[in-house]
């Protein structure tokens, strides 16, 4: 009997346990799905801010708005207080859609001193030209975070592969947007010109990184992957034909 009571004893104790540990595992992932969809308010640019413009008369134009972003999405140094920027100037032109960093501010001497991008130290400022597609559409923009893909048939004969070149650089400028013909196949098979709007794209990178993608854009096809503020991603080795299902 005494045996007996002790097997019940220590089942409940079991079976407390048990419970506890879904109760925690349960709340622990509600916890993490809200904190994946969990926003706040970020100052960014609902209109074109020229370099020079004080942010006085960019409020008062309307040029700036209140933004929900992601958690993981929010730049170093972003913020929902327009007092951080009174009295100040851009330092370089903002883009519609970019979040209001102090960096990129400062008083009206310091316009004269600066260049016209803000590269960080120990960078170089490269461009390259990409299709709306590559650029992930309208989405990339002036502090944004991409992985670059190069996309490439070998001319020594070897197959054709796509794999990430870079896993983390910094957008710091979009240029102007011009139209590039590309061939294109008909319904009836038929090989059409057709028009691709491509756009120029300036990326904080240092001198390897800026050696590899000015090699790579002439090799074959860059993409861009947005990122998110945190994490990284991993070299899987790229894919071809010969993996392309594994």
């Amino acid at each position: 009997m005494e045996r007996r009571k002790i097997l019940l004893v220590v089942a409940a104790v079991v079976a407390a346990l048990g419970a506890t540990l879904v109760f925690l595992y349960a709340q622990g992932a509600e916890n993490r799905a809200v904190a994946q969809f969990q926003t706040v308010e970020v100052l960014s640019a609902a209109q074109r801010i020229e370099r020079g413009e004080s942010m006085d008369d960019a409020l008062a134009a309307g040029k700036v708005t209140l933004e929900d972003v992601n958690v993981d999405e929010v730049l170093e140094g972003a913020g929902a207080d327009d007092e951080v920027f009174a009295g100040q100037v851009a330092l370089t032109t903002v883009y519609p859609g970019e979040q209001l960093l102090p960096v990129k501010f400062g008083s009206a001497d310091e316009v004269e001193s600066t260049s016209t991008l803000p590269v960080p130290d120990g960078k170089v400022a490269i461009a390259v030209s990409l299709t709306d597609q590559g650029r992930v559409g309208s989405f990339t923009r002036p502090g944004s975070e991409v992985a670059i893909y190069l996309s490439a048939v070998p001319e020594d004969g070897t197959p054709a592969y796509t794999r990430m070149l870079l896993p983390r650089v910094t957008v710091i400028g979009a240029g102007s947007t011009t139209q590039v013909q590309a061939a294109a196949t008909t319904a009836e098979g038929e090989v059409a010109a057709e028009q691709l709007p491509n756009t120029l794209l300036t990326l904080a990178v240092d001198q390897q990184e800026a050696e590899k993608v000015l090699f790579a854009q002439d090799a074959g096809t860059l993409s861009f992957a947005l990122l998110p503020a945190k994490g990284e991603l991993e070299d899987t080795g790229g894919v071809g034909a010969a993996n392309l299902f594994e």
